[in-house]
């Protein structure tokens, strides 16, 4: 094969996704998921009146600055009272949090036959391999759809990304028997095949189907053959993290690889592989990465990747490059990065997402943190959460949420009057709330406040019920909540 076959070469748009995951030193190379929590101080959680069941991470913001608009996206795990995928506003406040038994990974906005929708995996995960299925959520919050791997996989936890054509890229693990003698193994071992699928989200259809096994050599790897209990375990010596369409390809990055493929989707051969052992481009300073995350493609030409820098331990800092290729003559340069003040190492996940503005938004993997830098390296905003929590991916996104259940409401007698804490759970229009209240269930116009928050507190005087309306910005009624005593629950 020539890899600068320029039939192979030939891109009308071009869209790579590099999403990677890490490993420990002392388990397989994985992303670090897990999905059970490590019994945090509860002080580590925000807790509300109104909605006593949510439990999200206290988000602490460190620099406070003029961002892009949208909210803050990422699904908190390990070392959190709650798993689950949160969106949280500039200044750490919940706007929608949706707690789950198990695990979640890259919940983030994408779009689905023409609208915006919410989407995340949620599975169980162990060593960085999940098995799961594919959420996709309305503006109501109402889930629309499910998708399945096909062929009698399971779904993997680290790419759901939905294409224009209505189907979803998804990666897949699977163990097979293999020959292991030239790394360093049984010859009758057995390795993770990192598999991706296309299927079609309203039929179930598998589309397309790939194998590392066959198209990579396990020598190709920088992950070591290892033993757990003095037994070997299946050697995932690709560890695909990431799938993007491209008009006649498929991107696909390989973190134990270090390295990033392009597919031809016509025959399923490789055009050109970028980094790793033997790379098809000669690497300029500073363009080399290692055990990587998220790469892509960029308006201007470049490609932008997380390189965590572990691990093992390679650098001592991660930093998120903007790489530029050249396929014509086969090199690679390196445009500009970004690191975090405080010099982050990231051991495992992470991401990269440049906003309409230019601003680049950084989730920093098993940090728990998020950045937003300006173009110029600037940080504008800066958050952190639990300790020893982490997201596997934090983004940025507009998003306008109208929930179908009722606004929640609590009322606490205090002295001589009362306290009405009021929330709605994903709802982004409310501006302000009205209480109502009166010695029946007729009830009356008693203070209008500004919502302030995720629940707002309002003292009242003393009435027999009350309740609450969430007001937009024009006074419109968007929702009513039960009525209710002073002391309700």
């Amino acid at each position: 094969m020539n890899p600068w076959d320029p039939v192979l070469l030939r891109r009308s748009h071009l869209t790579v996704v590099l999403v990677a995951a890490a490993a420990t030193a002392l388990r397989p190379a994985g992303c670090g998921g897990g999905s059970k929590a490590q019994h945090p101080p509860r002080r580590t959680s925000q807790h509300f009146l109104s909605r006593p069941d949510l439990k999200p991470p206290k988000i602490s913001v460190n620099t406070p600055g003029a961002t892009a608009p949208g909210y803050v996206f990422i699904a908190p795990q390990k070392n959190a009272v709650q798993h689950g995928p949160l969106i949280v506003d500039n200044n750490g406040q919940p706007v929608w949090f949706h707690p789950l038994p198990a695990g979640a990974t890259d919940f983030r906005v994408q779009h689905y036959r023409g609208r915006p929708v919410l989407t995340w995996w949620q599975g169980h995960s162990k060593n960085g391999i999940g098995r799961g299925d594919y959420v996709i959520m309305d503006a109501s919050y109402r889930q629309i759809a499910t998708v399945r791997a096909g062929h009698g996989l399971a779904g993997d936890e680290h790419e759901f990304l939905i294409t224009p054509r209505g189907t979803a890229l998804i990666t897949i693990y699977s163990v097979v028997p293999a020959d292991l003698s030239a790394v360093g193994g049984p010859k009758r071992g057995k390795a993770f095949d990192s598999i991706f699928q296309e299927i079609d989200i309203a039929s179930g259809r598998v589309l397309y189907e790939w194998h590392s096994i066959g198209h990579v050599p396990l020598t190709a790897s920088y992950s070591k053959v290892m033993k757990v209990k003095g037994k070997y375990v299946p050697y995932d010596y690709f560890h695909i993290n990431s799938i993007e369409d491209e008009p006649g390809f498929y991107l696909v990055s390989a973190r134990n690889t270090h390295a990033i493929y392009d597919i031809y989707r016509g025959n399923s051969r490789i055009a050109w592989q970028m980094g790793g052992k033997k790379p098809g481009f000669t690497m300029g300073k500073g363009t080399r990465t290692n055990w990587q995350h998220d790469a892509r493609w960029q308006a201007d030409g470049t490609i932008s990747v997380f390189d965590n820098g572990a691990f093992p331990k390679v650098e001592d800092f991660s930093r998120v490059v903007f790489l530029r290729p050249n396929l014509e003559n086969g090199t690679v340069t390196l445009a500009r990065s970004y690191a975090h003040p405080k010099k982050l190492l990231s051991r495992h996940q992470g991401n990269a997402q440049v906003l309409p503005n230019g601003n680049v938004f950084v989730g920093w993997g098993s940090e728990p943190k998020f950045t937003e830098f300006a173009r110029d390296g600037k940080v504008v905003f800066d958050a952190s959460f639990t300790r020893q929590a982490d997201s596997y991916r934090a983004y940025r996104f507009p998003w306008v949420g109208n929930p179908r259940d009722r606004p929640a409401i609590v009322v606490r007698k205090r002295g001589k009057g009362a306290v009405v804490y009021a929330s709605w759970n994903g709802a982004t229009e409310v501006a302000r709330w009205q209480v109502l209240g009166g010695q029946d269930r007729a009830l009356r116009d008693v203070t209008t406040v500004a919502k302030h928050g995720f629940e707002t507190t309002i003292p009242v005087q003393a009435e027999g019920f009350y309740a609450v309306r969430a007001l937009d910005t024009s006074g419109r009624t968007l929702g009513t909540s039960a009525t209710v005593p002073p002391g309700s629950s």
